[in-house]
C-alpha cells in the first residue's frame, strides 16, 4: 500500500491569501529546498505546506523523472487531521496501491480533452498559463472517460467525492515534467481570484522541486565520487591485505547509493563472501560481475530490504548502475594485480633457487677438484701396500678398509662433478628398454633378498634417444636404490616405458613409505635427505635431476604419505646418427 502519514493541524481560513501568508509559504518552501533530505520526506512536507495555504481538501501531483514516474497526495480528512501518501506512478506501476488512477499522460489527456470542448457547457475554465479549472467534474465526464477520472473525482478519503478540480501543468523550461492537481468537496470550492492563488503557489512549487531534484543529483554525484575515492585509495594501499580490500570496499557501497540506510552490500570473489554487518538480501537488488580476463571470478551486490515502498518503479539510479559496474571492475583490477605480485614472487623464488642451486654447483666442483689429487694419491698407495708380500692378515685388513672408503669417496666426487656439470659426457644412440633389462639383472638378487618384487612393462618397438649411456645406467640405479630404502618391509617395483610425440618415458614406482609435499618439493635438492647420516649423502635424486635436463629432458614426480611415489622421466627422442662413445 502507498505510506501514509497522518498529523493533526489547525484548520484555516480556506479564503486566506495575504501578502504576509505568502511570504511565510515562499519561506517555508525555500527551507525545505534547501535541506539534503530523500525525496519521500521532502514530498511529505512540501505538499502539506501547499495544502496548508491553498486552503484545499486535497493536493494531488504527478511527477515523472526520466522513466520513473510516481504519484503523492496531501488530503484533509473530516476531523481535522491531514496525511500524506506517496506511491508508485504508472498504470502498472501503481494499480496495486492506486488503482484507476492513471497516470501523467492521462491527466494531460484530460486536460486537452478539456481545452477540446465546447466551452459553452460551462463547466470548466482555462487559462493562458495552461490551467484547468473543472467546476463538477462528474457531470462534465463520465466516470469511465479517463483512467484518471476516478482518482482525481472520487474522493478516495472523503465522502461524497471532490466537485472541484484545478489541474497545473508543472514544467522545467519547455519540458512537461508532471500537474499539481487542487481538489475540492464543494463544487463552489473556488473561484478565479484563488484559481490565480493556485498558480502562484504552483510555480513555487516548481522551483523548489527543480531545487530539490538539482541537489539531489548532485548529492549523489558526490555521495559515488566518494565512494570511488575511497576505493581507488583502497585498492593503493600496498601494505594492505586483499581480504581487508574487498572489506573496506564493501563498507563503502551503501552509503554511496539513494537510500543507505535501507542498502547492504556484498561481494562475492571465488567463492568467498564480503558483506556488511547484518547483510539481507532483498527484493530490490542491483549487481555487476567481476569478470577477470573474460572468466567470470564473482559479483557484486547492493540490496534494499523488502520493507516499505520506493517512489518510482525502481529504487535505483542509472547512476548507480553505472557506479556497481565500475566498483566490479575496479576489482577485477584488484584480483590482476594481486595474481600478478604473486607471480612475480613466485618467478624471484625461483630465480633464488637457481641462484641457491648454481652457487652450490659451483662449490661442489671446486671442492671435488681439490679432493680429487690428493684422494687418488691415497688410493694408489693403498693398492701399492696391498700388493706388497708377507703384509700381516690386520694390515691387509685395514688396507682394505682405506682402498674401500677411497672408491666410495671417488663415487661421490664424480656423483658431485655430475651435478655441477663439470663433465662432458659423450653422447650415443640409446636403448632405454635394454638399459633397463641390463641394470636390473644387478638388482635382481638384492630384491629377492629384500622381499621387493621387480615388474617390467616395456613398450615394444622403443625409439632410441641421444643421450649418455653410463649417466642413464645411473639415473636408473639411483631411482632402483632409492625404491628400495622406501620400502624396508618388501613391496613393489614397477618400471615401465612408452613414447610419443611428445618423447619417449621412463617411469620408476614403488609402494613404499610415500612423501609429504614438504618432502617431495625437496628432494632435488643437493644433500637434502631424510635417511640417517650413515644411509645417504643427499645427492642421489639431485644426481638424477641434473642428468635429465642435462639431455633436455624432464622429470615430475607424484607421491603422498603411506601411497608410495612415482617418478617419471621423458626424455626427446632424435633421428641423428649415432655417434661414439
Amino acid at each position: 500500500m502507498p505510506a501514509e502519514e497522518t498529523r493533526k493541524r489547525t484548520p484555516v481560513d480556506r479564503g486566506r491569501d495575504t501578502s504576509g501568508s505568502r511570504l511565510d509559504f515562499s519561506h517555508q518552501i525555500s527551507q525545505y529546498a534547501s535541506r539534503d533530505r530523500p525525496r519521500p520526506e521532502f514530498l511529505s512536507d512540501v505538499m502539506r505546506l501547499v495544502l496548508e495555504h491553498s486552503g484545499c481538501d486535497a493536493v494531488e501531483t504527478w511527477l515523472h523523472d526520466g522513466e520513473d514516474e510516481f504519484w503523492c497526495e496531501a488530503f484533509r480528512r473530516m476531523d481535522g487531521s491531514d496525511a500524506f501518501t506517496i506511491a508508485p506512478g504508472g498504470a502498472d506501476a501503481g494499480r496495486a496501491d492506486t488503482t484507476g488512477r492513471g497516470s501523467c499522460q492521462d491527466i494531460e489527456a484530460l486536460c486537452t480533452a478539456v481545452w477540446q470542448s465546447d466551452p459553452s457547457r460551462g463547466s470548466f475554465t482555462c487559462t493562458r498559463h495552461g490551467s484547468v479549472w473543472v467546476h463538477d467534474p462528474r457531470r462534465f465526464f463520465s466516470p469511465d472517460a479517463h483512467p484518471v477520472f476516478s482518482g482525481v473525482s472520487g474522493g478516495d478519503h472523503a465522502d461524497g467525492g471532490y466537485r472541484s478540480l484545478v489541474m497545473v501543468p508543472l514544467r522545467f523550461g519547455k519540458e512537461q515534467m508532471g500537474f499539481l492537481v487542487f481538489k475540492g468537496r464543494d463544487e463552489s470550492s473556488f473561484d478565479p481570484v484563488r484559481l490565480e492563488h493556485f498558480e502562484t503557489i504552483a510555480a513555487k512549487f516548481e522551483l523548489a522541486l527543480l531545487h530539490q531534484f538539482s541537489q539531489s543529483k548532485l548529492h549523489e554525484r558526490v555521495k559515488e565520487l566518494t565512494c570511488l575515492y575511497g576505493m581507488a585509495k583502497t585498492a593503493s594501499d600496498p601494505g594492505m591485505p586483499f581480504e581487508q580490500k574487498l572489506m573496506n570496499v564493501v563498507m563503502l557501497l551503501p552509503p554511496a547509493w539513494q537510500y543507505p540506510s535501507r542498502a547492504s552490500a556484498r561481494i562475492v570473489v571465488d567463492g568467498y563472501a564480503y558483506q556488511t554487518p547484518s547483510f539481507t538480501q532483498g527484493a530490490h537488488k542491483q549487481t555487476a560481475p567481476v569478470m577477470v580476463r573474460g572468466k567470470d571470478r564473482g559479483m557484486v551486490e547492493v540490496h534494499y530490504s523488502g520493507q516499505g515502498s520506493f517512489p518510482g518503479e525502481s529504487p535505483f539510479l542509472d547512476e548507480e548502475q553505472s557506479l556497481i559496474n565500475s566498483v566490479a571492475g575496479q576489482i577485477a583490477q584488484m584480483i590482476e594485480q594481486r595474481e600478478a605480485e604473486m607471480m612475480r614472487a613466485e618467478l624471484q623464488d625461483q630465480l633464488a633457487r637457481a641462484d641457491r642451486l648454481a652457487a652450490i654447483g659451483q662449490l661442489a666442483a671446486g671442492v671435488a677438484h681439490e679432493l680429487n689429487e690428493p684422494l687418488n694419491t691415497i688410493l694408489g698407495f693403498a693398492q701399492l701396500i696391498q700388493k706388497m708380500e708377507n703384509l700381516p692378515a690386520k694390515a691387509l685388513e685395514d688396507v682394505g678398509k682405506i682402498t674401500g672408503a677411497s672408491l666410495h669417496a671417488r663415487n661421490i666426487i664424480r656423483e658431485l662433478l655430475v651435478f655441477a656439470r663439470q663433465s662432458a659426457p659423450c653422447l650415443g644412440r640409446v636403448d632405454i628398454n635394454r638399459m633397463v633389462e641390463d641394470e636390473l639383472s644387478l638388482f635382481e638378487s638384492l630384491c629377492g633378498k629384500s622381499g621387493v618384487e621387480l615388474r617390467r612393462v616395456l613398450a615394444p618397438g622403443l625409439p632410441e634417444i641421444t643421450a649418455n649411456k653410463s649417466q642413464m645406467l645411473q639415473v636408473i640405479s639411483n631411482l632402483m636404490v632409492n625404491a628400495l630404502q622406501a620400502m624396508p618391509e618388501g613391496g613393489t617395483i614397477t618400471l615401465a616405458t612408452s613414447f610419443d610425440s611428445s618423447g619417449v618415458s621412463l617411469m620408476v614406482e614403488d609402494t613404499g613409505i610415500g612423501m609429504s609435499e614438504e618432502v617431495k618439493n625437496n628432494i632435488f635438492l643437493p644433500f637434502f635427505t631424510t635417511k640417517d647420516v650413515d644411509q645417504g649423502t643427499g645427492l642421489g635424486l639431485a644426481v638424477v635431476h641434473g642428468i635429465v635436463t642435462s639431455h633436455g629432458g624432464r622429470i615430475g614426480v607424484e607421491s603422498e604419505p603411506g601411497k608410495g611415489a612415482r617418478f617419471l622421466l621423458t626424455f626427446p627422442y632424435s633421428q641423428a646418427s649415432e655417434q661414439e662413445e
